[in-house]
């Protein structure tokens, strides 16, 4: 049964290019996200969450100061990480940098924590690789205890010890909304269960179907753990303009230079545009009119029975008009289409 959806939108930041195909200044980037999100705001949208990258092609490093940005030119919308690197951060400042904006923001700031799936920030702030698992872990646990508001008391090898420590600013409401982010192990989805946290799924590729398993042990593991049902989630790219063609034909050039150059760090072949074509069609590549985008997110509300669907509207160099009209398609009418389509 599919919960009532709320409708976000995600960015990365990603460094995009002008009307003569120059790529703009990162603090032209992080402006225009700022307004991004002002007309999200403006439209409906649900939810912006904003990305953390530490590399040349994504302009944001440091979303809580864009979301300040944001809160201060924004009245309901809420506002999120897409996700928080908390493996390479430290989770008492984490919790503060959240609760700040929480405070700011009249209680519109959530937390998605991840692992991330880039890895320049650990040589940056001085973490080993080889404790990617044990960072993680070590810091969720204290993060976890942290949102609690109670006196911590912990220990770990990854940081200093806390005993009986107060953390502030505290939270107004009493509680920060923390998902985890879960790129597709099982040990992921466990993990947010134990932590009883609401688990947001990154698909980028492949049948939306494929998760139905990591959704099901989710939900058996809060039951067996006994803990109450939670929201799941879903992040996963698009992009909106009229007609379908109009839509893939504007993404695929920035969408192959973003993809051909990520996949060149990591061992992937070039993308071609049947492949892109089949994840527009039958994928997790939301990218068409706003009939069919609408129609393919019910779809997957549907089988999934999330509670929020997040398009990540920015992919590579695609400019900033092409995506304020992205984002005006998608408030004006894929969330109406969406809404009726699961009423």
């Amino acid at each position: 049964m599919v919960q009532h959806l709320e409708l976000g939108l995600d960015t990365f930041g990603d460094v995009t290019a002008d009307a003569a195909g120059q790529l703009l200044p990162h603090a032209q980037v992080i402006r225009d996200v700022v307004e991004e999100a002002v007309l999200a705001d403006q439209l409906g949208v649900d939810f912006i969450g904003v990305g953390e990258h530490h590399r040349g092609d994504f302009a944001i490093s440091s979303p809580e100061v864009v979301l300040a940005g944001i809160a201060g030119r924004t009245n309901r919308i809420r506002l999120g990480s897409a996700v928080t690197v908390l493996s390479s951060d430290d989770p008492v400042r984490v919790f503060q940098r959240f609760a700040t904006l929480d405070a700011i923001s009249h209680g519109r700031a959530e937390v998605i924590l991840g692992r991330g799936s880039f890895t320049e920030s650990f040589p940056l702030f001085g973490y080993d690789l080889s404790q990617y698992e044990e960072l993680f872990a070590e810091k969720l646990d204290l993060f976890a205890a942290l949102i609690t508001q109670e006196p911590v008391t912990w220990h770990g090898r990854t940081r200093a010890a806390l005993t009986t420590q107060r953390v502030f600013p505290t939270i107004e409401s009493g509680s920060l909304k923390t998902w985890i982010g879960v790129g597709g192990s099982p040990e992921s989805v466990v993990r947010a269960a134990r932590y009883g946290m609401p688990m947001m799924l990154a698909i980028i590729g492949g049948d939306p179907k494929r998760f139905v398993p990591y959704v099901q042990l989710y939900q058996h593991t809060l039951e067996k753990l006994g803990k109450p049902a939670l929201p799941v989630g879903v992040h996963s790219p698009g992009h909106i303009a009229q007609t379908d063609a109009q839509a893939k034909d504007e993404l695929w050039p920035a969408f192959k230079i973003m993809r051909d150059r990520i996949g060149a760090e990591r061992g992937w072949g070039p993308i071609s545009r049947a492949e892109f074509d089949r994840e527009a069609d039958r994928g997790s590549l939301y990218c068409g009119s706003p009939d069919t985008v609408a129609r393919r997110i019910a779809a997957t509300a549907k089988t999934l029975g999330i509670a929020r669907f997040d398009l990540k509207y920015s992919a590579g160099p695609l400019s900033h008009d092409k995506l304020l009209h992205s984002i005006e398609l998608y408030g004006g009418k894929v969330i109406p289409l969406v809404r009726n389509m699961l009423a």
